[in-house]
């Protein structure tokens, strides 16, 4: 069992049955040693996020979060599906558990995939991934009045904010947790 202390920022719990993930943590002193803690938690199942206040009495289970790597094999709109490369197994997960990260998965593309009491939940992806430009407009030479910033269409159908200079098939590497640009691949 957790103690108060051991709510820390990234720490996975369980509370009401799902599983969570301290987002932010405060501690404050109220009275002669007595403290509340305040954590903002995310739910790892539905990503919704709660902001609860916790006495220092107060004790949490540890969630039983297994990583497993996994590559992504293809989806059909509603349900991904992954495969395990050791043991060969597929697992699928509904579009709405990936919370947006769909906009960043290439076939055979490599993802951690969390599961719960033996059941996936959702993935996590690298830092940066590396996606196709399929769509920009043609940059013109005096074309400065966007910030010399053009929106581009990649292989994923995420659109992203690229510098004039990249065109039509070139690969760049985009940061998945803000979805912006980062250079050339």
């Amino acid at each position: 069992m957790y103690s108060w202390n051991d709510l820390k920022v990234g720490r996975k719990f369980i509370m009401e049955g799902q599983p969570y993930e301290v987002v932010t943590y405060s501690q404050k002193v109220v009275w002669r040693g007595w403290s509340i803690i305040n954590v903002k938690a995310k739910n790892l199942i539905s990503w919704s996020t709660i902001t609860k206040t916790f006495s220092d009495n107060d004790r949490f289970e540890p969630a039983d979060i297994a990583t497993k790597s996994y590559d992504y094999l293809y989806n059909d709109w509603d349900n991904y599906f992954f495969m395990n490369q050791e043991t060969y197994n597929q697992v699928s997960l509904k579009r709405s558990s990936l919370d947006s990260a769909e906009l960043f998965l290439n076939d055979w593309d490599r993802v951690m995939l969390q599961e719960f009491n033996g059941n996936p939940i959702n993935i996590s992806l690298e830092p940066n991934v590396i996606l196709e430009v399929m769509d920009t407009p043609p940059w013109e030479k005096w074309d400065t009045a966007t910030g010399w910033k053009k929106p581009a269409t990649l292989s994923t159908w995420l659109v992203v904010q690229v510098p004039l200079f990249v065109n039509i098939g070139d690969k760049i590497k985009v940061d998945t947790r803000t979805s912006e640009y980062m250079s050339r691949a």
